[in-house]
This record gives structure tokens, C-alpha cells and sequence, in this order.
């Protein structure tokens, strides 16, 4: 009887396993892929294999989520996203936002902002949103002014008064944290900062605050955005248990939107 019992045990144990339903999601190191990892036990107690795979850069998640290699992607923001759907001609959609980073500059050189020399060279990511996100950032700073009708999207060309002869350059958002050292100033997202060992909130000079408009999202093709794992994730996501992690996790550097 005790050899039947283990048994009908290990097939009920393999059949589950058989239903469990596999889920890959892409998403950058820190935070995403970690909140991700965070929640993998609780979704596979309700029979979600969650997979997470690491990428280091901001065109191959979408790429391939739009070519159905992968389920969904998170590492992004709302204005990115948009971005890429209209210069790649992709089908992604947001299915739910659940943190803000605030975006940040940080230098080695120079202890606050008033330091910048003239002439300073200032690093920006590369991509038409962030690099806009940072151009802002600098604005609010009272460093440059911008032309009004530039928006989201601005770019060096749309400065109109630069004082102190800012020089710019653009690069590849994950390159940031690793030229640090070569330039005055550099605007890095949070996740690459989090990923250096930066602490946006005791080493940025200048930062967001935590009412920025570019909240994180998990994101879908459209045709796949009423997946029922993909659903389950959406739900374990807005937690409380997820933004006492989040909070508990990274101090401020890492806001709930939620």
C-alpha cells in the first residue's frame, strides 16, 4: 500500500508539472529580473513556470517578443515603448505598470552640479526617449534650456541656451556606468546604476522625483496580452508582497507605481 501511495504521489507530482504552463519573460538584471525571481515561487504554486532571461540591452527584448521568441518583456518605460512600436513597426503593448526609477546623473569628478566647468562633457544614453529624459532632467536643473515644442524626445540639437558650453555625448544606455570616470557628468537609467553598485539615492547629484511619468512595464504582443499566465503575472505583480520588496529592496531607488 505505501509503494502505491508514493507512487500515485509522484504521478499526481508529474502531472502538474506537466500542466504547469511556461512563461518566458525578458527583463533587464536589476531590478526587473529580480522582482521576477522574487516572485517565481508564488507562481508556480499556481502552475506558472515563470522564466526569466537576462538581456543587457533595450532592442532584443522587444525584438524578440514581437517575433513570439518570448512571452513578455519587462524593462522599459511608456514613451520607449512607443518610440520603438513607431521607428520598428512592432505590435507591443503594455499589460501593466508597476515601478518608477527615478533617472539620475552621477559623476566622479565633481561633488555637485554648481562644479560643472565650462565646457564639461556630459555622457546621455543614445535612445531617443532617455536621451530626452536626461536632457530634461539637466533642464530642470537649470544647466540648459530646451526649445518648448522638443518634448519627450529632445536631443542635444534642441538646446537653445547652454551657458556653461555643455559638450554632449550620446551613448548606449549600458555603456554609461562603465565611462563614468571619462566624463563630467553622466544621465544613467537605474537599472544600469543599481547594477554598478551605485546608490541613486546617496550618489546622484540631481534626480527624479518619485512622481516621473515613466513608469516600468511588462509588455506583450498584442496578440498574446490576454495569455492566462501572463495574467497570473500581472496579478502577483501588484502585490503588496511585491511593493514591500521593492521598497525593502532598494530604498527609494526603486518607486511602486502601484
Amino acid at each position: 500500500m505505501k509503494k502505491i501511495l508514493t507512487g500515485l504521489l509522484a504521478l499526481v507530482a508529474f502531472s502538474m508539472q506537466a500542466q504547469a504552463q511556461t512563461l518566458q519573460v525578458a527583463a533587464t538584471a536589476v531590478p526587473h529580473a529580480e522582482i521576477l525571481e522574487f516572485l517565481k515561487p508564488t507562481l508556480a504554486e499556481q502552475g506558472v513556470d515563470l522564466q526569466v532571461r537576462v538581456f543587457t540591452d533595450y532592442v532584443q527584448p522587444n525584438t524578440q517578443v514581437n517575433e513570439g521568441r518570448l512571452d513578455a518583456n519587462f524593462f522599459q518605460h511608456q514613451p520607449y515603448l512607443t518610440n520603438f512600436n513607431e521607428s520598428r513597426g512592432t505590435r507591443l503593448v503594455s499589460v501593466a505598470g508597476v515601478h518608477v526609477e527615478p533617472f539620475g546623473a552621477y559623476s566622479e569628478r565633481h561633488q555637485s552640479l554648481d562644479d560643472l566647468p565650462s565646457r564639461a562633457q556630459i555622457a546621455l544614453p543614445n535612445d531617443a526617449t532617455n536621451g530626452g529624459r536626461a536632457l530634461l532632467l539637466l533642464e530642470a536643473a537649470g544647466l540648459i534650456t530646451l526649445d518648448p515644442d522638443a518634448g519627450i524626445t529632445a536631443s542635444p540639437r534642441d538646446i537653445q541656451d547652454n551657458p556653461k558650453r555643455l559638450r554632449f555625448r550620446e551613448l548606449e544606455a549600458a555603456t554609461l556606468p562603465r565611462i563614468l570616470g571619462q566624463v563630467d557628468l553622466a544621465l544613467i537609467n537605474t537599472n544600469y546604476a543599481l547594477e554598478a553598485g551605485l546608490n541613486p539615492t546617496e550618489d546622484a547629484l540631481i534626480m527624479e522625483g518619485s512622481d516621473s511619468p515613466y513608469v516600468n512595464i511588462l509588455v506583450a504582443h498584442e496578440d498574446r496580452q490576454d495569455n492566462p499566465a501572463l495574467k497570473q503575472l500581472v496579478a502577483a505583480l501588484k502585490t503588496e508582497a511585491v511593493r514591500e520588496f521593492i521598497n525593502n529592496q532598494y530604498q527609494g531607488a526603486v518607486v511602486p507605481a502601484f
